[in-house]
């Protein structure tokens, strides 16, 4: 007799943030229950989810008059994965209080990426991050890429720029 079909039972932790606490030209809040490393004095930061088995990655650049180069690069890398995803959508991220402004690309089907994304005061700053887990994007792991979305959002939403 076949088994009926099953769902891993996932237990997700609270939605807490803390603000980061480095010296970037920028600040955002991330998940408590992650863990930041920062790669160099240059701001490129990892945020390990060792529970979801993803890494969030992040890269500031400050702008010399190539805004478009940067531009350019990040559609190109959120775009190269247009090949195994399904689809992927564009959402628009306009803060004009804090000059910040932005893209997120959001991927369904099966990709090595699950989201990335840019922002930007189009003068001085570029930052952009690239969400991977460290094992195939499928059906089982859907609630899991969900639930981290919704902090990369958080983290869009509560970006800003700062003197360093």
């Amino acid at each position: 007799m076949p088994k009926p079909k099953a769902l891993i039972k996932l237990d997700f932790p609270k939605k807490e943030y803390s603000e980061i606490a480095i010296n970037c030209p920028f600040g955002f809040e991330f998940p408590l229950y992650s863990k930041l490393k920062q790669m160099n004095d240059n701001c490129l930061i990892d945020i390990i989810f060792p529970n979801q088995n993803g890494v969030l990655y992040l890269s500031y650049f400050s702008l010399e008059n190539n805004l478009d180069a940067h531009f350019d690069q990040s559609v190109k890398l959120a775009y190269k994965h247009n090949v195994t995803a399904d689809g992927i959508t564009e959402q628009l991220y306009i803060n004009d209080s804090l000059k910040v402004y932005g893209m997120l690309y959001d991927y369904s089907g099966t990709s090595a990426t699950a989201t990335q994304f840019y922002l930007t005061d189009s003068v001085n700053h570029f930052f952009r991050g690239a969400l991977y887990f460290n094992t195939e994007i499928n059906d089982s792991i859907l609630p899991i890429n969900n639930f981290l979305k919704y902090d990369i959002k958080h983290l869009i939403e509560t970006f800003y720029w700062r003197d360093k």
